[in-house]
């Protein structure tokens, strides 16, 4: 498993390398990307987000480790799991009215306080002190999926008085390094907690210097804004009315529930199957996220205008990627015929699957949602998500379960 991980990464990695540079060299260079008061500012702006980014990152490869290392049982790792969805739904629902009071600078900062106190958890044992932990992580991933975002596009467009139609330029380049640094981190967790010999608490240490760097240069060169005439009742009414009226708005929250509910029930899933096997985790998960970048790339390219793929199907495909991947898991974790490679095949599948599904998701959002009810609509989109994900959690899982190689069935 050890040999095969590393292989595995190491191809990944070169897929995605050529796939993005013969993409880079056929598209030539817009000019938005040319502006040397832009890019500033995108600079600005990305050296805060994507220290966020790395160290959220960070923490991904050993949290289960983490856990198991403590000695939980399988079922009380669940229940931390889930502590940390259902924090993150409540919190979610209120993220985007407490940014815009509170203010976005001042959301990203809160962020990074939060954040490094969810870290310094992770260094005490008692199961109360992890619990709030993953309540404090949950309140973090809500600020840094919406804090950032409202202020950029508020000083994009308010204070720099930039086109609207260069922001979808500084997105779609934070979300291709946001796989990378996904990649980076993993490698990155491995070495400090393996190779090194920390332990998996290890990352976690060593993602908190990054939040206080994310942090002090938000304060040192970030503005103020807010947005304080925005109900939230109004917000979520809206959501609510517009998903009730447009049956294509429910089918595709339909849709979104059901495949990252999945999801969230792989990333518990995958650390069992295949540790046991003596995976290495921080490996493994660059693997996945090389995997995951190399279904962006595809996207990227299934779409241009030289073979002219339209995103639904590519959804389509996405789906059944993930239920090809659950049949071969099925076989692959039956309990006495393990075969961790399979295993470890069918979990890259699944993130290549996720990098064809996100951007086309992304896409079909923005043709069917609209613009001024995005907000509300997502906010209940994920309510459904995580209270599937949270039951496929607690329904798979029980204190007496010693492993969850069988589970997938």
């Amino acid at each position: 498993m050890l040999v095969t991980a590393y292989l595995a990464f190491v191809g990944l990695l070169a897929s995605c390398l050529g796939l993005e540079l013969s993409r880079c060299r056929a598209k030539p260079p817009g000019r938005a990307c040319s502006n040397p008061s832009f890019l500033r500012f995108q600079l600005d702006f990305y050296q805060v987000y994507f220290l966020a980014l790395a160290a959220d990152w960070l923490q991904a490869p050993y949290l289960y480790k983490l856990y198991q290392h403590y000695y939980f049982l399988e079922g009380q790792i669940a229940i931390l799991y889930v502590c940390g969805l259902a924090s993150t739904v409540l919190f979610g629902l209120v993220a985007s009215s407490l940014v815009d009071w509170l203010g976005r600078k001042n959301s990203c900062v809160l962020f990074s306080l939060t954040y490094s106190l969810c870290c310094l958890t992770k260094l005490s044992q008692d199961y109360f002190v992890l619990l709030v932990g993953r309540a404090l992580g949950g309140l973090s991933t809500a600020l840094l999926f919406s804090a950032f975002e409202a202020w950029y596009i508020h000083e994009h467009v308010e204070r720099h008085d930039f086109p609207a139609e260069w922001i979808p330029a500084t997105f779609a380049r934070a979300a291709f390094w946001n796989h990378v640094l996904a990649v980076v981190a993993g490698v990155t967790a491995e070495a400090v907690a393996s190779w090194i010999g920390l332990g998996p608490v290890a990352p976690f240490v060593a993602a908190i210097p990054l939040l206080a760097l994310a942090g002090a240069l938000a304060l040192r060169n970030w503005g103020e804004n807010y947005d304080r005439q925005r109900a939230f009742s109004r917000t979520c009414a809206g959501g609510l009315r517009c998903l009730l009226s447009d049956r294509r708005v429910l089918l595709l929250g339909t849709i979104q529930a059901l495949f990252e509910s999945v999801i969230f029930i792989f990333v518990f899933l995958w650390t069992p199957v295949l540790d046991p096997h003596g995976a290495p985790l921080g490996i493994v998960f660059s693997s996945f996220m090389a995997a995951s970048l190399l279904g962006s790339s595809l996207y990227r390219i299934a779409t241009s205008k030289r073979y002219h793929l339209q995103p639904m199907h590519l959804l389509s495909l996405a789906v059944l990627i993930v239920v090809f991947s659950l049949f071969m898991l099925t076989f692959s974790t039956s309990p006495g015929q393990e075969s961790p490679v399979e295993s470890f095949i069918a979990f890259l599948l699944i993130e290549l699957a996720c990098g064809l599904y996100f951007p086309s998701m992304s896409f079909l959002r923005r043709k069917v949602i609209p613009e001024t009810e995005q907000a509300g609509v997502l906010n209940w989109f994920r309510v459904p998500l995580h209270l599937l994900a949270c039951l496929g959690l607690l329904v798979l899982h029980d204190s007496d379960r010693k492993t969850a190689g069988n589970m997938i069935i």
